[in-house]
């Protein structure tokens, strides 16, 4: 559009000054023509004062004939006498303003002359005041009142300018086409490379890092091809770094947390026997502690091993689904029983029964686990947990009575080892529950909230399809 538009311009421009001095010319070269033959045909006037009609018709009809370029209609005035050379003695298309110079003191023998258009058709018209000379004026040119005119028309050279107005549409309109092929090749040559790189940055933001363009030239757009080509470069070998990385660490957890179930399960073993010696009494009071201090960090070991190896499994996509159809409520309670949260003023349920979906038990059993655990050790009793249905799916909700979440720490609470106080470096969880919720409720095409409830404390909000 810019070239097309510069060509537009330089084609108007120089036809628009063509056009103004070719018609100058034109109308110049006709206006001197009929000026100079009309004052000398005036100045050859004989006429004898006062004016005869009859004698100036005849002299009139004469300069008629005569007329350059082409004939004219010629009047003259004397007085109150209207003489022409045509059939009405007075002319429409002589103006006033034109008799006013004929007539004024300061009109000379060279006469004037004005341009005008009547009824859509241009038109010459030419004054000239007759004059005489004699030995008494030295020569200089006397008035003698008589004014002749002459009235020509333009038409043909109002053609000729036509003509060229029309050749300098029909030539610009060409001129303006074969624009359009280098317009093209100039737009294409822009906007090609343009496409290819939006092309390009439009599949790396799908992933593909291995995009990219193909760079030719020396100008600047290939300048911009090949630094998005070095960018991507880099971007792809430290995403790959990091992609290696990240495997690493999770093999890395796997392995540990693989490794160290074998040894974990003999300790667990021995602590078993222990606790029941020191239950039975048969160990002095800081044997006792001891061994029961040691039971609980294994246990813990324990916890955080299994929640490691979990994690482990869904990092590495091989989580996979068991699901059956079962009752939502029926699920949740066997939960709370399995786990002795049975006391009413700890735990308080809200079932509604009917409600069958399909899921995985075990996995919905973590999540209903970890988040009522997670609100007996964080937040208030009671702790109220809800079942119902809503629209296509069902809901589980969990809410507590403690002091709620700061809202600094409500976007971090499903993140991996996150604590919320860091000056609290041991609790009772592995820290990862929250996290392990969170990919089960996705394996399942759920979502989970965590949330301020209006009325204190916590409320977790589970939703998963019927």
């Amino acid at each position: 559009m810019a070239f097309l538009l510069v060509a537009a311009a330089g084609c108007g421009t120089t036809a628009a000054l063509t056009y103004h001095a070719a018609r100058d010319a034109i109308l110049e070269q006709t206006q001197d023509t009929a000026v100079s033959a009309f004052r000398e045909q005036v100045d050859a006037l004989y006429v004898t004062l006062p004016v005869e009609a009859a004698d100036l018709r005849d002299s009139l009809q004469t300069i008629a004939r005569q007329g350059k370029p082409r004939a004219w209609h010629v009047y003259a005035e004397y007085g109150s006498v209207r003489v022409s050379s045509a059939d009405r003695p007075v002319s429409s298309v002589i103006t006033p303003e034109l008799r006013a110079r004929a007539h004024s003191r300061d009109a000379t023998a060279h006469g004037s002359f004005q341009r005008v258009v009547k009824n859509g058709r241009p038109y010459l018209t030419i004054a000239v005041p007759a004059v005489f000379r004699t030995d008494a004026t030295k020569g200089e040119a006397q008035p003698t009142g008589l004014v002749v005119y002459a009235v020509m028309d333009l038409d043909e050279e109002e053609a000729n300018i036509q003509a060229l107005v029309t050749a300098a549409r029909d030539g610009a309109l060409p001129a303006l086409a074969v624009a359009l092929i280098p317009a093209l090749l100039a737009a294409r040559g822009v906007l090609r490379p343009v496409r290819e790189l939006r092309r390009a940055a439009h599949s790396m933001g799908r992933g593909r890092l291995d995009t990219r363009i193909h760079a030719k030239g020396s100008d600047e757009l290939a300048d911009l091809a090949r630094t998005f080509n070095e960018s991507a470069a880099e971007l792809e070998r430290s995403v790959a770094e990091l992609r290696r990385a990240e495997a690493r660490a999770r093999r890395f957890a796997s392995d540990v947390s693989h490794e160290l179930r074998t040894p974990l399960a003999g300790m667990l073993a021995v602590t078993e026997v222990l606790d029941e010696d020191a239950d039975a009494g048969t160990l002095d009071s800081d044997t006792a502690r001891a061994v029961r201090l040691i039971s609980a960090e294994t246990g813990r070991l324990a916890v955080l091993v299994e929640d490691l190896m979990e994690i482990s499994r869904f990092d590495a996509r091989a989580a996979e689904l068991h699901t059956d159809e079962v009752d939502a409520a029926d699920c949740v309670r066997k939960t709370l029983q399995n786990r002795h949260w049975t006391d009413p003023e700890a735990v308080v349920p809200y079932l509604d029964g009917g409600i069958r979906v399909r899921l995985d038990p075990r996995r919905f059993d973590v999540v209903v686990a970890n988040l009522v655990g997670n609100a007996l050790r964080h937040g208030g009793t009671p702790v109220t947990v809800r079942v119902y249905a809503e629209g296509d799916r069902f809901v589980t909700e969990v809410a507590d009575r403690g002091p709620g979440i700061h809202p600094d720490v409500l976007p971090h609470v499903f993140d991996r080892f996150y604590k919320a106080d860091p000056a609290r470096t041991r609790s009772a969880g592995s820290g990862l529950g929250l996290a392990i919720t969170l990919e089960n409720v996705r394996l399942h095409g759920g979502t989970v909230e965590a949330a301020d409830h209006p009325g204190g404390g916590a409320v977790f909000t589970v939703r998963m399809p019927l």
